[in-house]
């Protein structure tokens, strides 16, 4: 989101007894929300499945979660600010349609280089949507309301995130009318036309607003950057480790620090240049990036080494999965609802501690019993392990913006969404070229071992990043 999203917190004094249609608006915006995070997750599951249909390499499992999780990072931090140029409204209604189109090219692709190119295409278009969307509740409802209208998110969200791969392994299983994993994109395509009609018809024509441009040079320069980092990553062990790979990961980070100089140049900046002035977000985004770099990274190789290694079906690899979004859901809930505003920063610390716990002695399942482990030998790991990401899930965007002005507190969660697909993305790429490269010659237990103590790694660095984050959240917090 951009900083001018912020904007109809103002002009909602215009109506105070709230747009007449708001809890449509409400149930659109989820619905978006929904089939962008169980898009974001449900490839985790199908990969094997997919690629024994369609073929590719070992990197097309990687890319078909990292094409869709980099397009989306890109894709938002630009789109937000074109929400402002063209209308929310229309950009909103354009990302729908967009994302149920691309979904269905999804389900159709005959190849696995067409079905990465589609996947492309659903991230860009589900960034076009999910920004617009807060803003517009934003104008809905009035202050007095906005409280209790960001209360369903949480719960939905979280579990949306978690249940992703569940679905996918039912919807895989069940083999309706033959589409075998062409289902877990398919299905988006209804919701999208119900979302697309609902949203058409009820949402409010939000102002734009005046003056806003966009800066095509620092939307370019962040493209070509991430891209430019991904995409060596991705390809590098498939390709042995060219010397021009080393040379794009270079030129990559030169790319983002000319942005960065762009951006404080500029007088409408992609990014607002003063967040990068303040440590406490800064060590914000980095905790953020270690955390979604071990979570996201790491579900696609317990998902490979559940079906390629035990040889579990999808259903199977879904039902091992359910301790893990059981435990998120409690620690969620429990930590926003109690230890997050009384322990404040410090529940991120317990919460890393029990994950911490849990990967240890998901580790040392996958390491010492191998191809013996079975789902209930994985249910305790899986279990603490989920329990401790969920207490961080709740107060993480609201500590890390409790240092940011009020001015600063859209640009600043828009990013923060931006960095946590990008790092989910990246995990994939490293975490999974880690992965693949240790199988040849150790097997999938041993390769699953190692990529586990690299997350602890990750894992043990954001828990020293979480003592420069603010103490508490922001009084006024609410979802971002």
């Amino acid at each position: 989101m951009s900083t001018s999203d912020t904007a109809p917190l103002a002009r909602a004094d215009a109506l105070p007894s709230g747009y007449h249609h708001r809890w449509a608006v409400m149930a659109v915006v989820i619905v978006a929300d929904v089939m962008d995070l169980v898009d974001g997750t449900v490839a985790q599951l199908a990969g094997p499945s997919i690629r024994a249909d369609l073929g590719g390499s070992e990197s097309t499992l990687q890319w078909i979660l990292a094409a869709y999780t980099l397009a989306f990072a890109v894709g938002l931090i630009t789109s937000a600010r074109l929400g402002d140029v063209i209308g929310r409204r229309p950009m909103f209604i354009v990302g729908m349609a967009g994302f149920a189109a691309a979904s269905l090219a999804c389900g159709l692709a005959p190849t696995a280089g067409t079905l990465i190119l589609f996947r492309t295409l659903q991230g860009l278009f589900g960034a076009t949507m999910i920004p617009q969307g807060f803003a517009m509740i934003r104008q809905s409802f009035p202050p007095e309301e906005m409280q209790k209208a960001f209360i369903p998110f949480g719960p939905i969200m979280g579990l949306s995130a978690v249940l992703g791969p569940i679905l996918a392994g039912v919807l895989i299983n069940a083999n309706i009318a033959g589409t075998g994993w062409r289902a877990i994109f398919l299905i988006n395509v209804p919701l999208g036309l119900v979302g697309g009609y609902v949203a058409w018809r009820r949402l409010p024509a939000v102002p734009k607003t005046p003056g806003a441009r966009l800066d095509p040079i620092g939307s370019l320069l962040v493209t070509i950057a991430c891209a430019g980092l991904i995409y060596p990553l991705v390809q590098g062990r498939q390709l042995d480790w060219p010397a021009w790979v080393y040379a794009m990961i270079a030129g990559a980070v030169v790319v983002f620090a000319i942005f960065a100089w762009s951006e404080r140049r500029s007088d409408h900046p992609v990014i607002e240049p003063s967040l990068f002035a303040n440590r406490s977000f800064l060590a914000g985004l980095l905790f953020l990036g270690a955390f979604f770099v071990s979570m996201v990274g790491l579900g696609l190789v317990m998902n490979l080494f559940m079906q390629l290694g035990l040889g579990y079906t999808p259903r199977h690899a879904a039902i091992a999965q359910t301790p893990y979004a059981l435990g998120i859901s409690i620690g969620a809930a429990l930590s926003g609802a109690l230890l997050g505003p009384r322990l404040g920063r410090h529940v991120l610390h317990i919460g890393l501690a029990i994950t911490i716990a849990g990967m240890a002695w998901f580790g040392s399942v996958a390491g010492g019993l191998g191809h013996g482990a079975s789902a209930w030998h994985l249910a305790g790991p899986y279990l603490v392990a989920g329990f401790g990401s969920g207490l961080i899930f709740a107060p993480l965007f609201d500590l890390i913006l409790a240092s940011l002005r009020e001015n600063e507190v859209g640009t600043g969660s828009g990013l923060l969404n931006a960095v946590q697909q990008f790092c989910g993305a990246l995990g994939v790429a490293i975490l999974g070229t880690v992965f693949f490269h240790w199988l040849p010659t150790h097997g999938f237990s041993i390769s699953t071992r190692w990529v586990t103590w690299v997350t602890l790694g990750c894992y043990s660095a954001a828990f020293l990043l979480a003592f420069l984050l603010p103490k508490r959240a922001r009084e006024d917090a609410a979802v971002h």
